[in-house]
């Protein structure tokens, strides 16, 4: 087993595990730690606990101190830095006529590296510009492309719900969502009601799918044939979340909704 400490680097980013050596470190506490790609200042958003071998990347890294105000003024310092620096590169970019859009920059907290987010429909020769900007900058440069859902997550927004959205508030990893999630939950096809700003199909959809899931596992399909109170018939709807049936009667001739425990399944409707 190893003791480890969660820390986030931005809000909503992803959850990377650090050793917290002998330090007394508790949740919300802000730490500096050593990374990849340098020493970097995060939050603690999980206290020291044990996990076993296989839910960690070894060797971890350690966390080699708490953060002091000092450490606070020189984020904040890189911040205004990287507006600075983002602004610079815009006007850069214009100028090598490049066919990118900058979503967003930051610096590395010991200033080694500024980094450099764009999307693009297709590859970018970016050489020149790199070049430019190093010469400017003197310091490591990255141009990182990313995806409509990375664009969505930093520069944030409002979703249809009338919600900040997810991915830029809470959802740590963006998760796979299919057609078949919004088919099960009986919604919509539309794909201007399913898909969020970024134009992929919403997150929330995996909320609830579970739920959806399981309920399908019980229940009849529609076209089986059951058992009722009031004779047999054919299953027409589904409620999955009342777990209801709506079951068209063969001798009624009409419509009647039924609760799944008074329902008797007799065939299953070949797929």
């Amino acid at each position: 087993m190893y003791a480890v400490v969660g820390v986030r680097f931005k809000q909503a980013g992803k959850i990377y595990y650090f050793d917290p050596d002998d330090l007394p470190i508790g949740k919300d506490q802000v730490v500096i730690v050593e990374t990849a790609r340098g020493i970097e200042y995060g939050k603690v958003v999980i206290g020291k606990k044990y996990v076993s071998e296989g839910e960690v990347v070894l060797p971890l890294k350690r966390v080699l101190r708490l953060a002091t105000e000092e450490d606070r003024r020189q984020v904040m310092e890189n911040k205004a830095a990287a507006e600075r620096a983002l602004s610079l590169c815009r006007e850069k970019v214009r100028e090598h006529a490049l066919d990118m859009r900058l979503i967003d920059a930051e610096y590395t907290f010991d200033r080694n590296k500024i980094i450099f987010y764009f999307t693009a429909d297709g590859r970018v020769d970016f050489r020149e510009l790199v070049k430019d900007l190093a010469s400017i900058f003197r310091t490591r440069i990255e141009l990182r492309q990313i995806g409509v859902r990375d664009e969505a997550k930093m520069l944030g927004g409002i979703g249809p719900c009338g919600r900040t959205l997810c991915c830029s508030s809470f959802l740590g990893d963006f998760e796979p969502v299919s057609i078949k999630m919004a088919k099960d939950q009986n919604l919509s096809l539309n794909p201007i009601k399913i898909s969020g700003l970024c134009g992929r199909l919403m997150c929330c959809l995996k909320y609830e799918n579970d739920a959806y899931e399981e309920a399908k596992r019980e229940m009849p399909d529609m076209g089986d044939r059951v058992t009722t109170p009031d004779g047999t018939g054919r299953v027409v709807g589904l409620n999955l979340l009342e777990r209801r049936v709506r079951v068209e009667l063969d001798e009624l001739e009409r419509l009647i909704e039924y609760d799944l425990s008074e329902v008797e399944q007799q065939t299953k409707q070949p797929n």
